[in-house]
């Protein structure tokens, strides 16, 4: 017969992979309830369609991260890769770096959105290699080489733009940051879509498994036959491409590349995917718990906003649960392998 004290244990173990399984969930829940008693106009379908849209921007690099975490990597210069894709797009958008002020389209040689949109993910895809192999190659921790990423890509985004905006995109460009497919923004549908892909990458492929076991213990996955250095450089090529697509649609929603774009994205996109129940120490995490991540950074930056909180605080806030989910996410482990 079990004893009270197993089943007492027992129960916590449950109650511990419950809130590991839901606990973000439950939170975005509890968040949105919140905001909706204190402001009932939060859940009206056009703020709703702004939170989707918002979230969009660092929720496909957050995907991306995804890959890079679940591999025990990180990577801090995902903001200042999105400005660099983001210039990059403009200039190939707009044919040059002349008229950057002007918002008009007429007059301009530019290439056309698809040449823009290319030319970002390529960017963002070398760029992510280029630090992939500083990691593997050259044995540089990730956060040392992304560090420095992240001081790179921002000089070269000034130096492409002279520290200015280039701006004006023709429609055609600008409807994958603004349209709608019905009521839904096209934003919010593209990063659906790129949800989908890598839950099915990462979920029921081979390649998808592999990122699992290097994240798990990389010398166990070296010894089992796995090229462990081509997956860690593949991770930071899909965060790379990821930035570079965030980047067009970001670029896209404003009709203008700024050399500012993406500061502070880093902390966000981090944030999202580790609240999201991916452990910063490899192996563990999935992109539905990304998404939902992404989801209650969103909502919370929202409803705070709603109720005329500063952005200061909102920064300081969202680093405080940052560290409370590390910490809970600690906890929870711990309890499950008593």
């Amino acid at each position: 017969m079990t004893s009270t004290t197993e089943q007492t244990q027992r129960g916590g173990i449950n109650v511990a992979r419950l809130l590991m399984s839901f606990g973000p969930l439950m939170f975005l829940a509890l968040l949105i309830v919140v905001f909706t008693v204190l402001k009932p106009s939060f859940i009206d379908p056009i703020n709703i369609f702004n939170i989707m849209r918002q979230i969009s921007i660092t929720g496909l690099i957050a995907l991306g991260m995804t890959f890079v975490i679940l591999t025990a990597g990180i990577d801090l210069s995902v903001g200042s890769l999105l400005a660099f894709c983001g210039m990059v797009a403009a200039v190939v958008a707009k044919g040059g770096t002349a008229n950057t002020l002007s918002l008009s389209t007429s007059g301009t040689q530019g290439f056309g959105w698809f040449a823009a949109l290319l030319a970002a993910v390529v960017v963002g895809a070398m760029a992510g290699g280029v630090q992939g192999f500083a990691i593997t190659r050259l044995k540089v921790p990730p956060f040392v080489v992304t560090l420095g990423g992240l001081t790179v890509f921002r000089g070269l985004t000034l130096t492409i733009s002279n520290g200015g905006p280039i701006s004006g995109f023709d429609a055609s460009m600008r409807w994958f940051g603004t349209g709608l497919i019905g009521p839904v923004p096209v934003p919010a549908i593209i990063f659906a879509a790129a949800a989908i892909l890598c839950h099915i990458v990462l979920r029921y492929t081979r390649y998808g498994r592999a990122v699992y076991a290097v994240g798990g213990n990389a010398e166990a996955a070296r010894l089992s036959g796995l090229r462990v250095d081509r997956i860690l450089i593949s991770v930071y090529v899909i965060v790379g491409f990821f930035a570079g697509l965030a980047a067009f649609v970001l670029s896209a929603r404003l009709n203008s590349s700024e050399a500012v774009a993406g500061i502070g994205y880093e902390l966000t996109v981090i944030s999202a995917v580790v609240i999201g129940g991916t452990s910063l120490f490899g192996g563990i995490g999935s992109v539905g718990g990304t998404v939902v991540g992404a989801a209650l950074i969103g909502v919370l930056q929202n409803g705070l906003q709603f109720n005329n909180v500063s952005s200061y605080t909102q920064s300081i806030v969202i680093g405080l649960i940052l560290i409370l989910a590390v910490a809970f996410d600690r906890w929870l482990k711990s309890r499950v392998r008593r």
